[in-house]
C-alpha cells in the first residue's frame, strides 16, 4: 500500500434519507467524538490538543434565517457532475452510468477529437447505447439495430431506411439528447441539461477547479467505486475524520496522536476531540477549518482540503484530499477520491495504480457494511426525526453537521432527481455481494481490469506448469531423471508451483472481489 495513503482521511457516513415535502425541518446538533491516546512525535514533543475543541456546553442548533426571509433553494439541474476520471475510460468503447438518476453514456468522438456525453437510449426503441460500439466512421452506434449518431447526436445512418426513400434519419425525432461536457482535473464532467439554450453553458458556469491536480509540480490519480448507500450518507461520511481511528483501525499507522488537555483515560483507538470550525456558508456549499488545516464543500459534488493551511510556502510539501461524491440513485452514490501532493513523486511513478487501489478499498470496505445499515435505520426513524434520532454535541462534527445545515435548509433533505425517481431503499443483499469490488470498482477502472486479467492468465500459467512438471516426472523417470535427487527436483518445482497458483487465486479473490472485514478482530 503506498505509505502516503496514511496521510488521508477517509470515507465514513451518518446516513439519512430525503424529507419528504412539506415537512419541517429539523434541528441538528453535533455528535460525540471518540478519544485518542497521546502519543509523542520523534522529537520527544507530544501534540496538544486546543481547549475551544472540547465539547460545547450545550446542544448545536441549526440556523434559521431571520423571519420573512426565504431560504434559496439548491439546483440540482443546473450544476456539472462527474461521470468518471478520463484515465478510466477506454476511447474504442461507449462507458455506460447512472447519474443524478438518469442513464448516460460516454464515449470518444474522434472526428472531433472530444468525449461525448449522450442519455443512453436510442431514440428508436430505446435500447442502451453502452451496449453499442464506435464504427469505422467514428460514429457511436446501437447495436441492436445499427442506428449510428454523430457527436451532436444527429442521426447519420439507419441501416432500415431506403436509400431512395425519404431521408427518415433527419427528422428531430431520430436524434439522441446530447449533454454539455468538459475534460477539467482529469475528470470528464456533463451538463444534465440538453436543450440548445444551455449549449453555451460552460461560458457561464464552469465544473470546481483545483489547480493542484494540474499542476505539474503534484502527481495525482483518481480511484473510482461505486457505493451501497445514499449521496447524503457518503457526503457525510467523507466529512468526518473523528470516525478515523475506530472505523478504520489499524489503517492509519504512523498518524500523529493529539492530547486532550485534562484528559485521564484514553482507549488503544486514540481518538480525541477535534476543533473543527465552518467558517462560511451558502447555497453553493461551505467552508471549514481545523488548527492549520482547511476544507470546503463545493455542492453538490466536490470536497477537498488539506492539513496544512492555503498559505503555506509554494516548495513545502503540501498533500491534499479530494472526494468526488456522485448521487446515483436513491440508496446508491459514487465516490471518486484522489490526493494530490507534492512530494513522492518517484513513489508515486513506480508504483501501479492497481496495487494502490487495494489499500484504498479496504479502508472503503472497512466502513461500507455499517453505513448501508445506518442508512436503512435512518429510513426506519423518518428523515424528519433526524435531529431527534442523533446526538452531536461536539465540534469534532462541525463539518457533519455544516453539511446537513446544508441539506436541510437549500434542499429539504432531497436530491433533485434529474428524472422520476422511486424514492425507496433498494432491498439489503447479501454480504459478499454490498461489499462486491468487481463491479463496484475494478470493472470501471482501466488499471485493475488489466492486472486481473494478468493475474488470471499467470494463475492458469502456474496450473499447467505444474501440471506439465508431474507429466514430465512420470515420462522421463527411468530415462531424463535417473536419481531420486533429481526427481525431488522436480516433484518440489510442481508443488511449488500449484502452491502459488492457489496464492494467487486467494489474491485475486480478496483483492478483485470480495473480502469480509471484520471489525472485532481488527
Amino acid at each position: 500500500m503506498d505509505p502516503l495513503r496514511l496521510l488521508l482521511p477517509r470515507a465514513q457516513a451518518q446516513p439519512l434519507l430525503p424529507l419528504p415535502a412539506g415537512v419541517p425541518a429539523p434541528s441538528v446538533r453535533p455528535r460525540l467524538v471518540p478519544r485518542r491516546r497521546a502519543r509523542r512525535h520523534r522529537n520527544g514533543a507530544a501534540r496538544m490538543l486546543p481547549a475551544s475543541a472540547v465539547a460545547s456546553e450545550s446542544p448545536w442548533t441549526e440556523q434559521d434565517p431571520p423571519s420573512g426571509e426565504k431560504e434559496e433553494r439548491f439546483d440540482w439541474l443546473d450544476q456539472w457532475y462527474p461521470f468518471a476520471p478520463v484515465e478510466d475510460l477506454d476511447p474504442g468503447a461507449p462507458h455506460g452510468k447512472m447519474v443524478l438518476g438518469i442513464r448516460v453514456v460516454a464515449w470518444y468522438d474522434r472526428g472531433a477529437g472530444e468525449w461525448r456525453v449522450f442519455e443512453d437510449a436510442c431514440p428508436h426503441r430505446l435500447a442502451p447505447l453502452s451496449e453499442g460500439r464506435i464504427d469505422d466512421k467514428g460514429r457511436l452506434q446501437c447495436v441492436y439495430h445499427g442506428w449510428c449518431f454523430d457527436g451532436r447526436g444527429a442521426c447519420k445512418f439507419i441501416p432500415q431506411a431506403p436509400a431512395l426513400g425519404p431521408p427518415v434519419h433527419t427528422n428531430s425525432k431520430a436524434c439522441v439528447a446530447s449533454y454539455p461536457c468538459v475534460v477539467q482535473n482529469k475528470l470528464l464532467w456533463f451538463y444534465p441539461r440538453a436543450g440548445p439554450e444551455h449549449r453555451d453553458v460552460l461560458q457561464r458556469k464552469r465544473p470546481p477547479f483545483i489547480p493542484e491536480i494540474d499542476d505539474p509540480s503534484f502527481v495525482t490519480s483518481f480511484l473510482i467505486r461505486d457505493m451501497p448507500f445514499g449521496y447524503d450518507v457518503l457526503a457525510e461520511n467523507l466529512m468526518d475524520p473523528s470516525h478515523v481511528p475506530y472505523a478504520h483501525k489499524g489503517l492509519f499507522r504512523g498518524l500523529p496522536r493529539l492530547v486532550d488537555p485534562g484528559r485521564e483515560e484514553y482507549d488503544k483507538e486514540g481518538g480525541v476531540p477535534m476543533a473543527v470550525k465552518v467558517e462560511e456558508s451558502s447555497v453553493n456549499g461551505f467552508a471549514s477549518s481545523q488548527g492549520p488545516g482547511y476544507s470546503k464543500f463545493v455542492a453538490p459534488c466536490t470536497y477537498y482540503g488539506s492539513p496544512a493551511s492555503k498559505k503555506s510556502e509554494k516548495n513545502k510539501p503540501h498533500l491534499m484530499i479530494v472526494f468526488i461524491i456522485v448521487p446515483v440513485a436513491p440508496g446508491r452514490s459514487r465516490v471518486m477520491w484522489a490526493y494530490p501532493r507534492n512530494f513522492g513523486l518517484w513513489l508515486h511513478k513506480i508504483t501501479p495504480r492497481w496495487f494502490d487501489h487495494i489499500g484504498v478499498n479496504v479502508i472503503l470496505d472497512s466502513d461500507m457494511y455499517l453505513l448501508h445499515l445506518e442508512e436503512r435505520n435512518f429510513a426506519k426513524a423518518g428523515i424528519e426525526n433526524w435531529q431527534k434520532s442523533v446526538y452531536v454535541p461536539t465540534t469534532s462534527d462541525g463539518t457533519v453537521v455544516a453539511f446537513r445545515n446544508w441539506f436541510r435548509k437549500h434542499c429539504r433533505f432531497q436530491v433533485g432527481w434529474a428524472a422520476p425517481t422511486v424514492d425507496q431503499l433498494p432491498p439489503t443483499p447479501t454480504k459478499d455481494k454490498l461489499m462486491d469490488r468487481y463491479w463496484s470498482h475494478v470493472a470501471q477502472c482501466r488499471s485493475c481490469s488489466a492486472a486481473l486479467k494478468a493475474m488470471r492468465a499467470l494463475e492458469v500459467a502456474l496450473q499447467v506448469a505444474s501440471i506439465a512438471v508431474v507429466g514430465l516426472l512420470a515420462v522421463a523417470k527411468g530415462t531424463l531423471l535417473t536419481s531420486v535427487a533429481q526427481r525431488a527436483v522436480v516433484v518440489s518445482v510442481a508443488v511449488l508451483c500449484f502452491a502459488a497458483s492457489r496464492w494467487l487465486a486467494d489474491f485475486i479473490q480478496k483483492n478483485f472481489y470480495f473480502e469480509d472485514y471484520v471489525h472485532a478482530y481488527k
